[in-house]
């Protein structure tokens, strides 16, 4: 294999330019309980590395109290403003009347499919605001986080908020998840590892013979560093009425990264599993 290059991903995290390189993090840990469940046993029993908190959601709370049974488990926070499944309300963290640019005219926040309407009204001191509240809970819990990435919005969404987010995230000492082209190379040229391939939501695959998708996935799993953002979850009747347009992406994805194929084809292939903390000790030693 070649050397560490420092100028790449692969080699500002010590390992070869063409190590392969994997970081499957489970996201909306807290969102209800069948996922907290589920994000547990993908990292003690598969082959998630890391998970992102939402910590608005109902059973954030929970969450926090098996992430301390777990210290194991690397975290980031999920900054969520957008709720995703219609009738499942929960709200922001910071006062409403801070943030009422987040909200609807019910004082909610704004579900998935008026996103656009979020981002477009959407005032970034709020926002700032509101992200400051979630990062700030889970500070005063007594835990500390690896990284911020976002529910749904993809970068932030708009540029000012990918700005200010990267701004907390240097102030907080953490990892940003960068999901895409641009900012994978505006990163990565000022010398903070990312991952090097547009991320993979696991939203976007067939529930439909996913567990051969996914280890097709990993047989062609390239050199460098990337991440796939997995959503594990259970098929209980609890989840199924919460979520019925989401628990069977959820059951599945738990199914496969919990397998034996999974972990066999990772070993076979000679792919590392990491998590955000490699790339945290990195952004810390780089000052802002």
């Amino acid at each position: 294999m070649s050397q560490a290059h420092h100028g790449t991903t692969a080699g500002l995290l010590g390992y070869p330019d063409d190590a392969r390189l994997l970081l499957v993090n489970a996201d909306d840990f807290g969102m209800y309980n069948a996922i907290n469940e589920a994000v547990i046993r993908a990292f003690a029993e598969g082959i998630v590395r890391s998970t992102s908190l939402m910590v608005p959601c109902p059973d954030a709370a929970e969450a926090m109290r098996l992430l301390k049974e777990h210290p194991e488990l690397p975290f980031g926070v999920h900054l969520s403003v957008v709720r995703d499944i219609a009738h499942y309300r929960w709200g922001p963290l910071a006062p409403r009347e801070r943030v009422p640019s987040l909200l609807t005219e019910d004082g909610d926040l704004f579900p998935l499919d008026r996103m656009a309407e979020l981002l477009a009204r959407a005032k970034v001191e709020e926002l700032e605001a509101e992200f400051r509240a979630q990062v700030e809970t889970v500070l005063a819990a007594g835990l500390r986080p690896s990284h911020l990435d976002w529910h749904c919005l993809l970068n932030g969404g708009r540029a000012d908020v990918f700005d200010m987010t990267l701004g907390l995230a240097r102030e907080y000492r953490l990892a940003l998840r960068i999901d895409a082209q641009p900012f994978i190379n505006r990163l990565q040229r000022r010398g903070l590892p990312t991952a090097d391939h547009d991320l993979l939501d696991s939203f976007t695959l067939d529930v439909e013979g996913k567990s051969t998708r996914y280890a097709a996935l990993l047989r062609a799993l390239p050199a460098g560093l990337t991440e796939w953002a997995v959503h594990p979850g259970l098929g209980s009747a609890d989840a199924q009425a919460i979520d019925p347009d989401g628990w069977r992406v959820r059951q599945t994805d738990l199914e496969f990264l919990t397998s034996p194929r999974a972990r066999e084809i990772v070993q076979e292939e000679g792919i590392v599993l990491i998590s955000y903390e490699p790339l945290q000790a990195v952004w810390q030693s780089r000052s802002p």
